[in-house]
């Protein structure tokens, strides 16, 4: 008997440990992912010092010319940054709500998929220069001119994502969930939205950066306010400073707004296990 409850104390603390183990394991994803982008950054810094130290300043200013420049946009230039920023949001939002409806259509219905797909295809295939002329001709309003441009160029790629999502999806989970005869919304609500939910999270990380580049590009050539219209501004009077000013604000904005997601899907998505690779 003691032989017998010493042995089911050993298998006790085999179980429990592990348990322990688990549930004690600090989350150190943030701080590994933030030194790295710090040195990163220091390496740049550094490259630009060194860089200002050989040429004249209006080919490449100290970083110190750059962040009295920064600090000059910041007091006297801020609302284009704020500007920029909604554009930005109402087009990505747009985008994400239009392709991921697009996507689940591409996905459930087999009749209308192959056309779809053929449209979302011929899209990414357009230039996205080709579009912003269009808009020019098309749209008389600088903010219906930026947001169709950012607009049909986001979308594909939520589009396109959510469908392989939906192709993606285990087989034995749709035997599953057909067995129990759920009509199509029970389908769209328990398996189809929560197995897509990473991969617009995915496709928004990914396209936040293009976006930012995209909507640069538009205001450089269909508006007159926001950032793009400043750098070009800053072009037309050689304020070399203000565009390396620019450019780290965006830097910094980029990161940001990475950050802001990547802080939503762990949250959203905390119930999924994160799976490590050796």
């Amino acid at each position: 008997m003691e032989t017998t409850t010493a042995r089911s104390g050993q298998a006790a603390i085999r179980t429990d440990t592990p348990m322990k183990q688990v549930g004690a394991r600090p989350d150190l994803k943030p701080r590994s992912e933030m030194l790295p982008t710090l040195i990163v950054s220091a390496a740049i810094i550094a490259a630009i010092q060194v860089a200002s130290w050989f040429v004249p300043p209006f080919v490449v200013p100290s970083p110190a010319v750059i962040v009295q420049a920064a600090y000059e946009i910041l007091t006297a230039e801020a609302s284009h940054i704020g500007i920029t920023a909604l554009r930005l949001l109402a087009a990505v939002l747009f985008s994400m709500a239009t392709g991921v409806m697009i996507g689940i259509v591409m996905g459930t219905r087999p009749r209308v998929r192959p056309f779809l797909r053929a449209l979302v295809i011929i899209d990414t295939g357009i230039p996205a220069l080709s579009w912003m002329l269009l808009a020019i001709f098309w749209f008389r309003d600088p903010e219906m001119r930026i947001f169709f441009i950012l607009s049909v160029i986001l979308i594909p790629f939520y589009a396109l994502n959510v469908y392989d999502g939906i192709r993606a999806l285990p087989k034995e989970w749709v035997d599953m969930i057909e067995s129990f005869r759920p009509d199509r919304w029970q389908v769209l609500r328990y398996l189809i939205v929560p197995h897509i939910v990473p991969y617009i999270f995915l496709t928004t990380k990914s396209v936040i950066g293009y976006a930012m580049r995209m909507a640069i590009f538009a205001e450089l050539v269909a508006s007159a306010v926001g950032i793009g219209s400043r750098m070009s501004f800053a072009q037309s009077t050689f304020r070399i400073d203000q565009i390396f000013a620019w450019t780290l604000l965006l830097v910094v904005f980029n990161l940001a707004l990475q950050a802001g997601v990547t802080m939503l899907e762990r949250a959203m998505l905390k119930w999924r296990p994160e799976a490590t690779v050796r």
